[in-house]
């Protein structure tokens, strides 16, 4: 006979299940429905689905109950079916996993949901009805996974200690692991649970393995209470007109070490994550020993000095340079590209700092994205304004199809052009149900194709609905290629249809391969167009793995994983300033234009770079510090 949960927990880490919602959307089934209802009206495939997970070496079958409260479920008219689904859950949970599997009723978050404006009193008889019949079903126990805020995981846990003492996993979903998104401190959010009665407290969803570890790498070390840890498998890519997900199941497998090492106890997987991911933890958790010993704190990593910046020359070079384009730029010699992440919060001060040391090192524009990854962040039009007035470097700004209709796209397009910022890169964006606010709607009114067409319209003067607009445009328009890919020649058929819509340049995902570089220059050599060839320097051995298995359209090679393995701080970043040099010294034989990405907003790996590119193509900016000059204050050190 098994022993209860609290007991097991204390024993050694448990192995969870994976994701219901995505793994069904896998499998075939269409998105926009309620999964829930599936318990009542094909509750085989429910059962499948546990039974894999099960098979897989789950030892915690959650209940496919995220979304099942009458508030959610009024939406699809099954309101009254309510204590129905989610007695079912539990009973086909049971099922499949016998006497050998732990049962938890799964409760989602409400207000991360359609139902922002809900009153509390709503959403309490909501949970109070939805966790009542988990308990009333035989549910071993409670998990209250994906809340943002203190306030509301707060809500759902007295509701469970009022209608019960059953065991009650507590599972924040994060943006920034140190506070919750209603600005809680994630320490002091962590103990007021604990102290309202909550036996597991961890995080779920929102990022991959790396992110949920560094979440639990912030929680005090004296907690005292088990934690829990669902990641997802990365980030999500649109591929084939599919959501998929990009870390494997041995990626998980090799995390699910680290996790128990940091005192998580229930390890298992969210979005993404599939029965072979969970086959993976199971297989590297058998036969673990807990070290209670060892510490939850990584090491610090050392910090990068960096030279206050000099003032910027007034001198010219005299070449008119500063007319020309990018496409003009890079057609006569060697151009580069650097991305700078806007800020998420309110302070441009290290933004700015960096734009100016990158003007400083003689990049020839500065991109911004367009809220990448469907993570809010400073308007880039905004900052574009500021970089282009008070720095007096070339603003390159990502417009994405997700946030805007072709109402608010051609606004925004017009007011670039009021500001003189002529340059724009057309990408689609990640899904914004993926993003930190989940709530929120994609919009897509236009694909990455089309509003390369429809910008291209502006520069005839001709708005989105036909009518004339006075004066055209001048945009220079660039579009994005991925060639991560397995099969490189398709990925050039899409790319060849960008260029037909009127792509003026060309910005690749980070290549990490020197023979994928030969490759792509062989695969595009018919292309009018020039190509910006995506260089990202690795800030350590986490970011490495990291950026290889959970970040879409980012594939590491094997050699570049072994040299970045186990280096941190001032040594990680000199081996990944040393990994970015041999790439450049590839794609500068067969290309021009080089796109530098900024990790963390460490400029100073890039003002590095940016001036290697500048000293080996011998095109320097007034002063800029590289080898070849007098003074270089940028150096990564």
């Amino acid at each position: 006979m098994k022993p209860d949960f609290r007991t097991a927990l204390s024993q050694r880490p448990l192995v969870g299940d994976g994701a219901m919602g995505t793994y069904l959307y896998q499998l075939g089934f269409p998105i926009g429905v309620a999964f829930e209802e599936y318990n009542l009206i094909k509750p085989e495939i429910i059962l499948e689905v546990h039974r894999r997970y099960a098979a897989a070496g789950a030892e915690v079958l959650e209940t496919n109950t995220f979304a099942a409260q009458h508030g959610n479920l009024v939406r699809f008219g099954l309101e009254k079916r309510t204590a129905d689904i989610n007695a079912a859950g539990v009973a086909l949970a049971r099922q499949a996993g016998g006497d050998a599997a732990y049962v938890l009723g799964a409760v989602g978050a409400i207000r991360a949901g359609q139902r922002k404006n809900a009153r509390t009193a709503e959403i309490t008889r909501d949970y109070e009805e939805q966790i009542g019949a988990l308990i009333g079903a035989g549910a071993d126990g409670i998990l209250l996974e994906t809340f943002f805020e203190l306030d509301e995981l707060m809500l759902a846990l007295r509701v469970a200690r009022k209608l019960g003492d059953l065991p009650v996993v507590c599972q924040f979903a994060v943006d920034d692991p140190a506070v919750t998104r209603d600005g809680v401190p994630m320490g002091e959010a962590l103990r007021r649970l604990k102290e309202e009665g909550a036996d597991v407290v961890g995080f779920n969803c929102r990022s991959g393995p790396n992110g949920i570890l560094r979440a639990v790498q912030n929680i005090p070390l004296d907690l005292g209470l088990p934690l829990s840890a669902f990641p997802n498998a990365g980030l999500p890519d649109y591929e084939d007109g599919k959501v998929v997900y990009s870390a494997s199941p041995a990626y998980f497998g090799e995390n699910a070490s680290a996790f128990a090492d940091n005192g998580v106890r229930l390890i298992g997987g969210c979005c993404g994550t599939t029965p072979e991911h969970i086959a993976e933890i199971a297989a590297a958790l058998r036969g673990y020993v807990p070290d209670v010993s060892g510490s939850l704190r990584p090491a610090t990593a050392a910090e990068v000095v960096v030279a206050p910046s000099r003032p910027s020359s007034d001198s010219s070079d005299g070449g008119g340079e500063e007319t020309e384009n990018i496409v003009q730029l890079v057609r006569k010699r060697h151009t580069v590209i650097v991305e700078l992440d806007p800020p998420k919060d309110l302070d441009i001060g290290r933004f700015m700092d960096g734009a100016a040391a990158l003007r400083d090192a003689g990049a020839d524009a500065l991109t911004m994205a367009d809220n990448s990854l469907a993570v809010t962040r400073m308007s880039n039009m905004a900052l574009g304004a500021l970089v282009q007035e008070r720095v007096g470097i070339r603003p390159l700004v990502h417009i994405a199809c997700r946030d805007r209709n072709l109402i608010g796209t051609q606004s925004h397009m017009m007011g670039f052009d009021a500001l003189g910022i002529d340059h724009v890169l057309a990408v689609t964006g990640d899904p914004a149900k993926f993003g930190d606010l989940p709530g929120s709607s994609s919009v897509y009114d236009l694909t990455s194709f089309e509003i390369i067409k429809m910008i291209k319209q502006l520069n005839e003067g001709v708005a989105f609905s036909g009518r004339a607009l006075k004066q055209k445009a001048k945009f220079v328009i660039g579009a994005a290629f991925n060639p991560n890919v397995k099969h490189l020649d398709k990925a050039v058929q899409r790319l060849e249809k960008k260029v037909a819509a009127g792509a003026d340049y060309i910005m690749t995902q980070p290549v990490y391969d020197a023979e994928l570089i030969e490759r792509i220059a062989e695969a595009t050599k018919h292309l009018d167009v020039p190509i910006f060839l995506g260089i990202f320097p690795l800030a350590n051995g986490r970011n490495a793995e990291y950026l290889h298995n959970e970040v879409p359209g980012i594939q590491l090679s094997d050699a570049v994983r072994e040299r970045m393995r186990g280096l941190e701080g001032a040594e990680g970043k000199r081996e990944g300033i040393a990994v970015a040099k041999e790439l450049l010294d590839a794609a500068m034989k067969h290309f021009n234009g080089i796109y530098l990405m900024t990790p963390f907003l460490h400029y100073e790996m890039t003002v590095e770079l940016t001036r290697y590119v500048k000293e080996k193509s011998g095109v320097h900016a007034d002063n800029c510090g590289c080898a070849s000059c007098p003074t270089n204050d940028y150096q990564v050190k």
